[in-house]
Parts: C-alpha cells; structure tokens; sequence
C-alpha cells in the first residue's frame, strides 16, 4: 500500500447505523490492527479527530480503484444522442407551433409564436388580455396564417 494514498473504508456497527470515513494506507494499517487486537482506535482526518471502537463495528471495507464505490465517479459523456433527441422534440413542437396576431386596445400590434391555440393571450406591451375571435377565423400576416386576438371589441367565447 502507498502510504500517502487515501481510500474511504465504510464500517456498519452492530446497530446497523453504516458510516464512512477517508483514510490514508497507514491509518487503514493501523485500523485493522486496533480491530484485530479490540483496542478503540484514534485518528486525525483533515483537521477533526475521527474515533472507531472495534467491539461495537460489525464490519467494514476498504475500497480502491477497483472498488463499487470510488472517490472519483467519471460522466460518460453522450453528445450525439442527447442533440439528436434534442432536435426531434424541437422539430417535433415547430410541427405543431401556431402564429398569433394580436391587436391590442394600447395600440400594440404584433405576431406571436405559439406552442398551441389559445383563447385569451396578455398583451406583451400592457399585459391586457386579448381574446381569441374565432368567428374572424385565421388571418394572413407577412409570416403566414395566424389566429387573430383582440381585446378592441367584444369577442363571443
């Protein structure tokens, strides 16, 4: 064991509680013999005094590089799959993406994007809401056909 290298030994007691502790090779040496022996054992980690009594340790493990459990976990990075999945759902809401015009009492007149048809809309210059007219249907704007909402007169809902 290389004696400045740092493994984390996890313990359970007898009463089940499991706990955790960073430890060099030479504290973990030192360990086992105070287990071996059932003397209480009394460590520094970092700046806090660390204190295990072997009689009420169940068991515990040392892991390493080769263990479940690491000190360093890596991400696996998958860029392609997530960006092409990223796409589809954004191809997928354009497909389904409306055009609103709305004509506000304000004076605000503009074309909005929307995911889907709505009834009412806030007026993004006063925050009025703006009604859709579903009698004056569809109307032709310079982006293409939009649902046309008003707040100028009394619309049936």
């Amino acid at each position: 064991m290389n004696q400045n290298q740092h493994h984390i030994m996890t313990y359970t007691l007898n009463s089940g509680i499991k706990g955790s502790v960073n430890l060099s090779s030479k504290q973990i040496q030192d360990w086992i013999e105070s287990y071996r022996v059932g003397s209480k054992y009394v460590t520094t980690v970092g700046k806090e005094y660390f204190g295990l009594n072997p009689e009420l340790v169940a068991d515990f493990k040392v892991h390493n590089e080769f263990s479940e459990q690491r000190e360093h976990v890596t991400v696996i990075k998958q860029p392609t799959v997530a960006s092409k999945a990223t796409e589809q759902l954004a191809d997928a809401y354009d497909q389904h993406k409306v055009l609103i015009q709305v004509e506000c009492k304000c004076g605000a007149s503009y074309i909005e994007d929307s995911v889907y048809k709505r009834n009412k809309w806030g007026c993004k210059e006063c925050g009025d809401i703006v009604f859709l007219d579903s009698k004056k249907g569809m109307v032709e704007t310079v982006n293409g056909k939009a649902w046309y909402m008003t707040n100028k007169y009394f619309v049936e809902r």
